[in-house]
């Protein structure tokens, strides 16, 4: 039995052993510059827009934007300095936070809503 499925395998000619090892490789290439292609497409585009969209956020932030941090306060900007933003959360409270903390600028006039 055994002797049979060596006589089997031994039968192809050396240009059609040849012919076929050659295309596995051909597919493995395809496949590793789809996976490439999906993992820029899906996960390395967006998350460089994100980010590129949140150092926009942070470089244009003025006195007086209302802004929401990363841990959930809601506040007015009165001071920005190079690395840190005082937000005013209450008539007599204000709060110095990294900059790299803010999540989201809100529009105008929010804050004094939700009062």
């Amino acid at each position: 039995m055994v002797q049979l499925f060596s006589s089997a395998f031994a039968e192809g000619t050396p240009a059609t052993t040849a012919h076929a090892t050659g295309s596995p490789m051909l597919v493995q290439m395809l496949m590793l510059v789809g996976f490439i292609a999906i993992f820029w497409l899906l996960i390395w585009r967006p998350q460089s827009k994100r980010t590129k969209a949140h150092k926009q956020l942070i470089s244009n932030l003025g006195k007086g934007d209302e802004v929401i941090t990363s841990g959930g306060i809601l506040g007015r900007v009165t001071k920005v300095s190079d690395d840190y933003i005082t937000l005013k959360v209450s008539d007599t409270t204000e709060l110095n936070f990294q900059r790299s903390s803010i999540v989201a600028a809100l529009p105008k006039g929010t804050i004094k809503d939700l009062k």
